[in-house]
């Protein structure tokens, strides 16, 4: 009998947590969502992978909509269905028939899944160089659940396998591994709003000590206002394209600091306190675009976080090098 594809009932929905944050993803559910904690507890499990029928979800999560999805899963899959198969050679071939680009999700049977990847089209699984090249075909999922079954999906939320977006890193310069998360939104925001930090644009880093978001600015030919009651790393503070300002951030006037094509932070402080600099940023007109980490501070509120999604122009999303944090981007239209 030939490889058989059955998708799963219209509305279901698959979730990959990040790695060691499925209670993130839960208590997202159960709190942005309203889903039922019979729900979590039925639900089919593959590791950090969670499928989910229409019967089991909130009508939200019901559609397509990419934006709907939730924020602590890295990869969602918004049409799931089973494949059963009798060999490698069939899974593989299944697979390509649908799509090119399948990235695998191991939870058993790790070899096997190994061996089925190695017979579909090649795709970068390592560690990516910045800025990376923007995959420019939809990247499906694919997660064995025996050794004649999986469960797919060709649609999925990120254009990166399993949605994981690694760089290699620098383990000399920057002053802090901070600058893998700034590289990783800006990557974000290329893919959202196609737009990039150039050469010569001035940039606001708040919150900037020791300087890792200021030094992957600095990468990319920026010109860089550093504000922080704290220095920089020295090689930063003696760096002509570095303007630093020993004060709080988000006490200065934007009227003060004048126009930037990039307002940043990574300053810890309460959602609140960043939601009220971030419209004022806005409403001064002083500013093309933002990026910004939402810093949770214990139990999530979930109505300040729609507040931030209510912003024209914007998204919040979770990226593999955030922690208990979410990271805001917008883009003046």
């Amino acid at each position: 009998m030939p490889a058989q594809t059955d998708f799963l009932p219209k509305g279901s929905k698959g979730f990959l947590a990040f790695p060691q944050q499925m209670k993130f993803l839960e208590e997202e559910l159960a709190g942005r969502f309203g889903m039922e904690q019979t729900a979590l507890k039925v639900a089919e499990r593959h590791g950090d992978l969670i499928i989910f029928t229409p019967e089991l979800l909130p009508q939200k999560l019901t559609t397509t909509k990419a934006e709907n999805m939730p924020y602590w899963s890295k990869c969602s899959l918004l049409e799931p269905f089973r494949l059963e198969f009798n060999s490698i050679k069939e899974a593989s071939t299944a697979l390509k028939s649908i799509q090119r680009n399948w990235s695998g999700y191991s939870t058993t049977l790790f070899r096997r899944s190994a061996l089925i990847q190695e017979k579909l089209p090649y795709i970068n699984l390592k560690p990516r160089l910045f800025p990376p090249k923007i995959p420019s075909f939809p990247m499906g999922i694919y997660s064995l659940t025996t050794e004649t079954s999986l469960i797919g999906s060709c649609k999925t939320t990120s254009l990166f396998p399993c949605g994981t977006l690694e760089f290699k890193e620098d383990h000399e310069n920057p002053p802090s591994r901070a600058y893998l998360k700034f590289q990783e939104a800006v990557t974000n925001a290329k893919i959202l709003f196609d737009v990039m930090p150039q050469k010569g644009n001035r940039c606001l880093d708040a919150g900037a000590c020791p300087g890792g978001w200021t030094w992957a600015l600095l990468q990319l030919g920026c010109k860089v206002v550093a504000i922080d009651r704290t220095e920089l790393a020295a090689s930063l503070m003696s760096n002509s394209n570095v303007n630093f300002i020993c004060h709080d951030a988000f006490t200065l006037p934007p009227e003060e600091l004048g126009h930037f094509e990039w307002v940043c932070s990574d300053v810890i402080c309460y959602p609140e306190r960043l939601l009220k600099w971030i419209n004022r940023w806005i409403e001064s007109n002083l500013c093309e675009n933002m990026i910004c980490t939402i810093k949770m501070q214990g139990q999530t509120n979930w109505s300040i976080l729609t507040e931030f999604q209510s912003i024209p122009n914007s998204s919040i999303i979770h990226l593999n090098y955030n922690k208990h944090e979410l990271t805001w981007l917008w883009h003046k239209n």
